[in-house]
């Protein structure tokens, strides 16, 4: 993302993993190191996307916890690891009963030999943040349709859809 033009700020729970990331990895970049939840909110401009790369499993569960007393309605927590779809679709459920919204992007996973990679740029879906069109949606156009509900590459997961 910081690659890509975006300021983004950064938060592990062992603080010392950001001082790190910050001499290493992102120096000389915009990159904004956090050393608590309540530094990385207040850093994050409104509506503020917490993008989550975490262990799936309770891990997530546990950092959505963290994080929730920190939001306000209309702020949007992107799971970026590989959860369980049935963990999303409950997940998506109790994150929007707070009135916030859930979106788990699972993997990408590229077919015909390509390298595999996770896909990291849905923070353009459902209209969280207006697209550009250099970004995901170019890079997710097909050149032949798919046999596959998705459009455009997303697919919409509900509880009523198994």
């Amino acid at each position: 993302m910081n690659d890509h033009g975006f300021t983004v700020a950064v938060y592990n729970r062992t603080v010392s993993k950001v001082d790190d990331f910050l001499k290493n990895e992102a120096k000389g970049s915009k990159v904004i190191g956090t050393h608590s939840i309540q530094d990385l909110v207040a850093v994050l401009k409104k509506p503020r996307r917490v993008f989550l790369l975490v262990k799936a499993g309770q891990a997530v569960d546990d950092f959505i916890e963290q994080l929730l007393p920190h939001l306000e309605k209309g702020d949007i927590i992107i799971d970026g690891g590989n959860s369980h779809f049935p963990d999303t679709i409950r997940r998506t459920q109790y994150v929007e009963s707070k009135g916030l919204l859930y979106i788990g992007t699972g993997r990408l996973r590229r077919r015909r030999g390509r390298a595999q990679r996770p896909l990291h740029d849905a923070w353009r879906l459902s209209g969280c943040l207006a697209p550009r069109e250099s970004d995901l949606s170019s890079r997710m156009r097909r050149k032949r349709p798919r046999e596959s509900p998705a459009v455009n590459g997303w697919a919409r997961m509900a509880p009523d859809i198994t």
